[in-house]
């Protein structure tokens, strides 16, 4: 027997530490999937922030708890570090579905900043995490000794590969969508300052910018609202970076005729699909209108003057704001979202999901689901009528078809491919 403390007692063998694990691809792929998971929301922690410190403050501790993980698991890949990983990621998880399927954080939306260029942004920071709780549990089941032979390990290289680099550019992706929306000058509720970025509306909480463009000198002029494509999933307000990309065409010489020739054009975000469904981003154009309308002596533009041109399906927003005669509710009470003459340009006239290739398909569906109410609502053609203001239709699906039922309303129609000098010439003599 062994003396130990002098006396006598049971021998104990030293303690051992714990093989590590092996960095193979299933880690790596854990590793790069939780990182995303908690880059991304810690990318719209400075939007967050200037809508509530709260949420701010906590998602950027379950940001920063995460990449701790990561660190941990990287550093010192044991079955301790792995399951902490996956503990991490799952916390992620949870405060996503606590705030988006499940609602509980009521005051706002706390991802809608990260969802200001995508709007599923969100979905791709917890898919990001559950890959990684998956991957930090296979992992940490796995024995780490012995070494698996070279071919065996070359050859789970080459299968995963793949993943792991879909996995990575996935969160390097939705990390520069969500940072995208917190960077720039922030939007000033103040209108004293002349033309600039603008809040115009704050739906549910969450504040919407407004870009205003015009001469600094001359007396009240007439505005053109520019609205953004992106199939209303996707873009954003500014002219280059990744929104402008993701949002279609955006003619900044269009804009530059416009100015020139005494207008002032207005540029916005509006809330995307799915993180916001139909119909927020029509509600949030019309409220940008009523903003216009309301300010106009602030801002020198003239509210009888209002004009709107769209891109895409913000050109399918344009021309709604032409022929459907909604509700204007909430925000500037008194005022009203009807505008005096519409360009939409390559803008769908009719949605539904018969002859539809798979892609456009899944951008509807994401946009506006699949029931025949909304997608009928959220099409020009079915609101097509009398009493609309002159038209400008550039292309489109069933464009044709829509600017025939304008016609027999008795609406002005002007169609054809049209340069930037041709829509300022239709501006000029649809507003004056």
């Amino acid at each position: 027997m062994k003396v130990v403390g002098g006396q006598r007692g049971a021998y104990r063998p030293p303690a051992t530490v714990p093989p590590p694990l092996r960095r193979g691809p299933v880690l790596v792929t854990a590793v790069f999937a939780a990182l995303g998971g908690a880059v991304i929301p810690a990318a719209a922690l400075p939007g967050l922030w200037r809508i509530w410190q709260l949420y701010a403050m906590l998602f950027g501790a379950v940001a920063a708890v995460g990449i701790v993980a990561v660190v941990a698991v990287s550093g010192w890949p044991t079955r301790k570090t792995a399951h902490f990983g996956a503990l991490a990621a799952f916390a992620g998880f949870a405060l996503w579905v606590l705030s988006r399927p499940l609602g509980l954080l009521t005051r706002l939306d706390p991802w809608q900043p990260a969802d200001t260029v995508a709007g599923f942004t969100d979905w791709v920071a917890a898919g990001l995490q559950v890959v990684a709780v998956l991957g930090f549990l296979v992992v940490a089941r796995r024995r780490a000794h012995p070494w698996p032979s070279a071919p065996r390990r070359v050859a789970a290289w080459i299968v995963l590969f793949p993943v792991v680099v879909a996995v990575l550019a996935t969160g390097v992706a939705g990390t520069v969508a969500a940072g995208e929306g917190s960077t720039g000058t922030a939007a000033s509720t103040l209108l004293d300052d002349g033309p600039g970025t603008f809040e115009y509306c704050r739906p549910d909480g969450i504040p919407l910018a407004m870009d205003l463009y015009r001469q600094r000198t001359g007396g009240p002029a007439p505005v053109v609202l520019f609205l953004h494509g992106g199939g209303l999933v996707l873009g954003n307000r500014k002219p280059g970076g990744p929104g402008a990309l993701l949002a279609g065409s955006w003619s900044g010489p269009l804009r530059d005729e416009l100015i020139a020739r005494g207008f002032a054009v207005a540029v916005i975000d509006f809330r995307l699909a799915p993180a916001a469904p139909w119909p927020a981003p029509l509600a949030d154009a019309r409220c940008a209108v009523r903003f216009l309308k309301a300010n106009a002596a602030a801002l020198a533009v003239d509210p009888a003057r209002i004009a709107v041109w769209g891109s895409g399906t913000g050109g399918t927003l344009a021309a709604l704001l032409g022929v459907a005669r909604g509700p204007d509710t909430g925000q500037y009470a008194g005022q009203d979202s009807t505008v005096r003459a519409v360009a939409a340009v390559a803008a769908p006239a009719g949605f539904d999901l018969a002859g539809l290739d798979p892609l456009t398909r899944a951008s509807v569906l994401m946009a506006l689901g699949r029931s025949p109410s909304t997608l009928r609502a959220a099409s020009p053609l079915t609101h097509a009528g009398p009493g609309a203001p002159p038209f400008l239709l550039d292309g489109g699906r069933k464009s044709a078809e829509f600017a025939t039922r304008l016609r027999a309303a008795g609406v002005p129609v002007t169609e054809g491919p049209s340069s930037e000098r041709e829509v300022a010439d239709f501006f000029a003599a649809a507003v004056g």
